[in-house]
């Protein structure tokens, strides 16, 4: 066999029968190995839905999982329909606008099912994931990217070396595009050399873009490798001149970052116009947030994740109660303002100094914020305040972890409210509980990211009873 051959596609017929993690479909076709016998080929299949039948190209099988590509619907699902966004083919973000919107929420159901399932929990605890009456324009905080072309986007779908051009971005405001655009035509304008990872040179690295749903300010951050130098000042001045017609920009920083990682963050900071930070506010409180703020991305549903996580705590005037990982205190106001003393822990310390500030901004005077890990933090609030009544977590991705949570469980809260955006990892620490007489009542998944494979939860926890001897 030549090596042309050997990269030429190969076909096959696939019938699409579940989602992978990141979207894609997922399927397994016969082929023939060298010896003439039949083997399984494991597909996965970008821009599928569960239930169709496609016509598919391969070029590189593996022992694992291959990627192939659609080159024909033979047997369509019926939820699917055409996706409205230009990058949809290219864009690694929005990888389901190919799918119904109901469609795409009984399938976060389903994984939010079996996720608890795996770990002995009923499926049937988990109610229908609550979706958005309009499922675009969500996002109040978006990243792009430059690329050393001089391009500035989002990455390639399955190529995260690559950039494209950005036009428009359907789930960001218009006025948070339209601005990003003018950033990416006054970085052309000037030839600004976009950041290189390999070689570690370009100027533009990243530009961050947030704005508040409420009050309507917007934060734009230009991330680059050098201090807006006085070799640069004439395009520095002009990009305010720009930026100034965008009359809803409180806050235009440049941030130096040498750093080898490639994420948005600072070294130095320097504020071009207005403040370095902008106001929002999100369930009647207000929020201070930095370029580094961890703040929900799509505050429509982060509303309905407080409303739930308030009925399902069920907050009384006389109780105690424990906030891990509260961030900014997106969680902590709204509690605060119904208990009688509310203790946060949050292990970024920048966090924790806005929390404190929010909630003086916001007239509370119950609170208690402490900046440590989860682990660390509950027994020093515990050894300040005693048992707790309520405790509310929202971990990270990975989860909270055994060892917090058998800590949690040591603790004896008599409600648990656990805030997710991680069936899995949520599932693994709730088992951890099972030992501590602890019962999981409900699970509400809730569709934060439409169009990804993403949803968060809102469970309910409870101690139960000892029984009387």
């Amino acid at each position: 066999m030549t090596r042309e051959d050997e990269n030429k596609p190969v076909q096959y017929d696939a019938l699409i029968e579940d989602i992978d993690r990141k979207g894609s479909g997922k399927a397994v076709v016969w082929r023939t190995n060298e010896l003439g016998n039949p083997k399984k080929l494991k597909l996965v299949v970008p821009q599928s839905i569960p239930g169709e039948t496609v016509k598919v190209d391969v070029v590189y099988p593996t022992k694992r999982w291959s990627k192939a590509h659609i080159q024909e619907i033979i047997d369509p699902s019926n939820e699917r329909t055409i996706a409205p966004c230009p990058h949809f083919d290219i864009c690694g973000g929005c990888v389901w606008q190919h799918w119904e919107y109901s469609g795409q929420l009984n399938h976060k159901t389903d994984y939010v099912k079996k996720a608890i399932e795996e770990q002995g929990f009923d499926p049937n605890l988990v109610e229908d994931t609550i979706g958005m009456d309009r499922p675009w324009d969500y996002r109040n905080k978006m990243e792009f990217t430059f690329s050393p072309e001089g391009d500035m986007g989002m990455h390639e779908q399955g190529n995260f070396r690559n950039v494209f051009d950005l036009e428009t971005c359907l789930i960001a405001g218009d006025d948070m595009v339209n601005a990003s655009l003018e950033v990416s035509k006054w970085a052309k304008d000037h030839e600004l050399k976009g950041y290189e990872k390999e070689e570690h040179i370009g100027l533009l690295r990243h530009l961050m873009v947030r704005q508040s749903f409420t009050t309507g300010e917007i934060m734009l951050a230009l991330i680059a490798t050098e201090p807006p130098t006085d070799e640069l000042k004439d395009a520095v001045d002009d990009l305010v001149r720009r930026i100034e017609k965008f009359s809803k920009v409180k806050s235009l920083l440049w941030l130096k970052n040498t750093l080898w990682a490639d994420r948005v963050d600072a070294e130095d900071i320097y504020v071009l116009s207005g403040r370095d930070y902008i106001h929002d506010e999100i369930f009647g409180y207000s929020y201070r947030l930095w370029y580094d703020t961890f703040f929900q991305t799509n505050p429509t549903q982060a509303e309905k994740l407080i409303e739930l996580a308030l009925e399902i705590g069920n907050p009384q005037d006389h109780e105690t109660m424990i906030d891990l990982f509260c961030g900014v205190g997106t969680f902590s106001l709204p509690f605060a303002s119904r208990v009688k003393k509310l203790a946060g822990v949050e292990i970024v310390e920048s966090s924790i100094e806005s929390a404190k500030r929010n909630a003086v901004e916001n007239g509370l005077e119950n609170t208690y914020f402490l900046a440590n890990n989860a682990r660390e933090g509950i027994d020093q609030v515990l050894e300040k305040f005693g048992q707790p009544d309520i405790l509310l977590l929202d971990p990270p991705r990975s989860g909270a972890g055994g060892k917090v949570m058998r800590r949690i469980g040591r603790s004896k809260p008599k409600r648990i409210v656990y805030v997710s955006c991680n069936p899995s990892s949520f599932a693994e620490d709730v088992a951890e509980l099972k030992q501590f007489n602890y019962e999981l009542i409900s699970v509400q998944p809730v569709d934060l990211f439409p169009h990804t494979v993403h949803v968060e939860l809102v469970a309910k926890i409870e101690l139960k009873e000892e029984a009387e001897s």
